[in-house]
């Protein structure tokens, strides 16, 4: 066996192990990877037929190759260093969440511990310690606290959005809300549409759960109306993702002017939109919402406290019409017995209705602008480019020089101790590769000069 046919065989392992490729999914053709790896199509057969052999991939004749069904264990490998794995979605996830003390994480989607409310935690969680017994030790209500429902449809209503408190789902964070809505909604095979860039942590789920991924360019305005309108003819998705307000991450804002657009395609194609609002209460006035325009039709809002009140009390919502809620609901208690934990819960009402945490809002969205404008002429300095400057938020979407590779600079920096996200991991169509997203409430002054020295020194 030559060196070249163990490359190509490690390439569909390694691609099976980070799960870019799952069980019954094809593998690219014979002629496709070879044109890819530079390698002649007797070597992709020759590699193709000894994954056959250990059981990784299986032949379809006349249809092609196929990951079995127990290649997920046979392609196991011992783990590789964090210099060694590839930069996938989860690459920056992983860096960002088991970053030693010290590192610098330009690239995480949290900001420090010292921009949190955190005299407001403190006082939420001497008030629950005073609290009866049940709150501490029993099991939560199906649909989360009573209380945190009821002030959220409020939320809702000065928004313009009036919603029954049983229409308000309280999970255990917003990624496991997008799960539950992913898990009831599709099967494995159904398209969904996400925006080219999108939030990375869609695309690494999305994979999981064995759909397809049809991504459409996304404009300073949202999504590209003539790719999005041509995407749902020839692809017939079942769900598109998003985020309405300072999007994940461009931080551009939808303009009404697409949002109409997009509903009216979303009608005419059957079309359920999930509009993720995290980042909502980091805007500084309200900006168009697909949820609100179209009454939670087909719309289902989400969104979650831990960009603005606290990462480590995870608590997330949906709000959608009382069918879906209430199946989502059940599929909650099914796979989790429940929602998020009612301490935290506890934590996330008594905050939010604390008149602290308002203020506490206002300081950190112009904190915020302050950081995004030293940040942006500290990086034009660099000749590092922001693709627009967002209306709030905490982060920056920009552009590196010419001929940079942002893969090449992320692996360079991970050695310096910096954290930072390349653009391709946002991107499913792997358009973005002179792009990086930086979180501004991260960025100290080292990690520009570690940046200056990485482009004078990489490709």
């Amino acid at each position: 066996m030559t060196n070249r046919t163990t490359q190509v065989m490690d390439a569909i392992r390694r691609k099976i192990a980070e799960r870019a490729l799952l069980a019954g999914e094809r593998v690219p053709s014979i002629r496709i990877l070879a044109a890819k790896m530079g390698v002649s199509p007797s070597t992709v057969v020759e590699a193709y037929d000894r994954l056959v052999a250990d059981g990784v991939i299986r032949s379809r004749p006349g249809a092609g190759f196929y990951v079995a069904d127990r290649a997920a264990f046979t392609s196991l490998r011992p783990p590789a260093t964090d210099l060694e794995r590839s930069v996938d979605p989860l690459w920056v996830s992983r860096q960002s969440l088991d970053a030693a003390p010290g590192v610098s994480k330009p690239g995480c989607g949290w900001m420090p511990p010292d921009w949190m409310p955190q005299a407001a935690i403190r006082r939420a969680l001497r008030q629950i310690s005073r609290s009866d017994n049940a709150l501490l030790v029993d099991y939560g209500r199906s649909r989360g606290g009573q209380d945190l429902r009821h002030l959220l449809a409020r939320q809702c209503a000065e928004e313009g959005l009036p919603v029954d408190p049983d229409m308000v789902l309280l999970t255990g964070s917003g990624s496991q809300t997008l799960d539950l809505i992913c898990r009831l909604l599709l099967r494995p095979g159904d398209t969904v549409l996400v925006d080219d860039p999108c939030y990375f942590n869609f695309q690494a789920l999305l994979r999981v759960l064995g759909v397809r991924i049809v991504s459409v360019p996304f404009t300073r305005d949202g999504p590209d109306l003539a790719a999005f309108a041509k995407a749902l003819e020839i692809h017939r998705p079942r769900l598109y993702l998003t985020n309405s307000a300072l999007h994940n991450p461009t931080g551009a804002t939808l303009s009404a002017q697409t949002a109409h657009r997009l509903l009216l395609l979303a009608a005419e194609w059957n079309l359920t939109i999930v509009e993720d609002d995290t980042f909502a209460a980091l805007e500084p006035d309200l900006s168009p919402r697909l949820a609100i325009l179209d009454g939670l039709q087909r719309v289902i809002r989400i969104g979650s406290f831990s960009k603005t009140l606290s990462a480590a009390a995870r608590c997330g919502y949906v709000i959608a019409r009382p069918e879906l809620v209430e199946a989502l609901t059940d599929l909650q208690v099914a796979t989790n017995f429940g929602g998020p934990s009612p301490i935290t819960a506890e934590i996330v009402r008594i905050t939010l209705a604390d008149g602290s945490y308002r203020k506490h809002i206002a300081a950190t969205r112009t904190r915020l602008a302050r950081a995004r404008r030293d940040a942006s002429e500290r990086l034009d300095r660099l000749g590092i480019v922001p693709w627009l400057m967002p209306r709030g938020g905490f982060y920056l979407w920009c552009q590196l020089p010419e001929g940079k590779d942002a893969q090449i600079v992320a692996k360079a920096a991970l050695e310096r101790g910096v954290v930072v996200a390349p653009g391709n991991v946002f991107s499913a169509a792997g358009t973005a590769g002179d792009f990086m997203r930086l979180n501004v409430s991260q960025v100290a002054s080292p990690v520009f000069e570690h940046l200056a020295e990485i482009l004078r020194t990489s490709g």
